[in-house]
């Protein structure tokens, strides 16, 4: 149990990962956590109103009920499975996070001052057009980051090298040159 408990090293999580994708790709299915979202507005009568949303959603049960396991799952992780240690970064990471006021205290995988809303309209903005450029960018990219990379790459397409082109460089100019702007 201890063992379940610690993060899994690459040489096992990563032939996980690809035995799935191995699967799911001899089924023909692709997968794609944001293809939910057009799913679920679909079941949602969304294809009243728009054309995109017009179309047999019963061919993408299955991947609903990836979404349902993947939440489950998440919070057997979180309340049984984990010894609630921070995550492991590296330091110089923490020092300049911490440097840049964004972590105060390092638990869990996500910092509490971005991430846990305290009121203040800064953190609002921040939040709410992070979540819409997040949206629209899965969206204009036809995935999110992880399909792309871990789908979408399997499957040899061109758009989607493209678009993790695209993801490292956008992480590495907000990284370097926009969080220090804005955090400041």
């Amino acid at each position: 149990m201890e063992y379940i408990k610690q993060p899994w090293p690459w040489y096992i999580s990563g032939p996980l990962i690809a035995l799935v994708m191995y699967l799911l790709l001899k089924q023909g299915k692709d997968f794609g956590m944001s293809n939910n979202l057009r799913t679920m507005c679909t079941v949602l009568g969304a294809g009243k109103s728009s054309s995109f949303f017009r179309f047999d959603w019963k061919t993408q049960s299955w991947n609903l009920l990836v979404v349902l396991g993947t939440a489950i799952g998440g919070f057997i992780a979180h309340y049984f499975l984990s010894d609630g240690a921070a995550a492991q970064i590296n330091a110089k990471s923490v020092a300049d996070l911490k440097e840049l006021g964004i972590i105060d205290q390092l638990q869990g995988y996500l910092p509490k001052s971005i991430f846990i809303f305290n009121g203040s309209w800064f953190q609002f903005l921040i939040l709410s057009i992070g979540g819409l450029l997040i949206g629209f960018g899965t969206r204009y990219a036809g995935g999110c980051s992880s399909g792309h990379a871990i789908s979408g790459l399997s499957n040899f397409q061109l758009p989607s090298l493209i678009a993790v082109i695209g993801f490292f460089i956008g992480g590495i100019i907000m990284v370097h040159f926009l969080f220090p702007l804005i955090f400041a």
